[in-house]
């Protein structure tokens, strides 16, 4: 049994917690609202997120970062990607020597570029970097709460790092792989997202199953340009952490980023989406970074180009689509 830290009780942190309960650990789960640590602490469940899910007895919910850190040794970080530095800043002092970080965050840092590995690195510092995990793959927070069978990575530098990972999480339905290409699986995790946006723009204007598949397809091959281009592994896009989990966020009725995408095709601001969601989209502002990354090496992603043209330049996803469909005719291996 080990004290496992969770830091943010949205939806996929309350998951891990509930998750990392039945496995038998000892769970400490931060929330930034104290209502939500009292209603977990006295009701067993989380008033706003998998509200439906019953919370195990040995979860200890806290609004207080030192409380939930003290003597952990996995501590998981379960916030927005743009959250992740002054949250990590806020852990520092608190950190156990000897803790392994994991992040389940899907996004990039949208002023600096960098993936959470390197804001670990930045603000904890390399000792943290080297025992740093990405928890990443196909993985709705309700299906995994509800025992639906899934399958994940624990991506490190160090196989022995992901692998403590990789015995203490995984359970009956919750089967963790691991593999050593950190810059695969945090991209491929975060770019999804945007060409999750992408896909539901596709079925918000009333496009069938060809546009989507035509969309996720050359999604892939945009993702993998990125990712090479910065050290990451083909075979990685190819697995969990990559095709895996793009063709479950462009899908999947449950994607926070797909559903984004259906209410901008359907003529809705983002503002008025955004207002109305309980959850951040990662891919909402992961895009400009992805953007940036791209044009930093001179990768070309259209589909990325698009959706943010959409997000920030007022362009219709109507027009957004005509954009990509007028592109000059080429191989498709280029």
């Amino acid at each position: 049994m080990k004290r496992v830290a969770i830091i943010g009780a949205g939806s996929w942190g309350t998951a891990l917690a509930i998750m990392a309960a039945r496995v038998g650990h000892e769970v400490r789960l931060w929330s930034r609202d104290p209502v939500v640590a009292t209603s977990i602490n006295d009701d067993r469940v989380n008033p706003r997120y998998l509200s439906f899910a019953e919370i195990p007895e040995s979860v200890f919910a806290t609004s207080k970062v030192d409380e939930a850190l003290r003597n952990a040794s996995l501590v998981l970080l379960a916030t927005p990607s743009h959250a992740a530095r002054d949250l990590l800043d806020a852990m520092k002092p608190a950190l156990e020597e000897s803790s392994i970080v994991v992040s389940v965050a899907k996004g990039i840092e949208i002023n600096s570029g960098k993936r959470i590995s390197e804001v670990v690195n930045d603000v904890l510092g390399e000792e943290y970097g080297e025992r740093f995990v990405c928890l990443s793959g196909p993985s709705f927070a309700k299906e995994v709460v509800e025992n639906h069978p899934t399958a994940i990575v624990a991506a490190s530098l160090h196989e022995e790092v992901s692998r403590v990972v990789q015995a203490a999480l995984s359970f009956d339905n919750l089967r963790i792989y691991t593999n050593t290409d950190l810059v695969g699986t945090e991209l491929g995790g975060s770019v999804k997202n945007v060409m999750a946006i992408a896909a539901g723009m596709t079925v918000g204007l009333g496009y069938g199953s060809n546009s989507l598949a035509a969309l996720t397809t050359r999604g892939l091959a945009e993702i993998t340009r990125l990712t090479l281009r910065y050290g990451g592994q083909l075979e990685t896009l190819m697995g969990l952490a990559g095709l895996g989990d793009l063709v479950l966020t462009c899908t999947g009725s449950l994607s926070r980023n797909r559903f984004v995408g259906e209410e901008l095709g359907k003529g809705r601001t983002l503002v008025e989406i955004t207002n109305g969601m309980n959850e951040v989209a990662e891919g909402i502002k992961t895009s400009r970074a992805v953007k940036s990354l791209a044009e930093k090496v001179g990768i070309e992603m259209p589909i990325t180009n698009e959706v943010c043209a959409v997000l920030y330049e007022g362009k219709s996803a109507r027009e957004a689509v005509k954009e990509l469909m007028k592109r000059p005719l080429r191989s498709e291996m280029n």
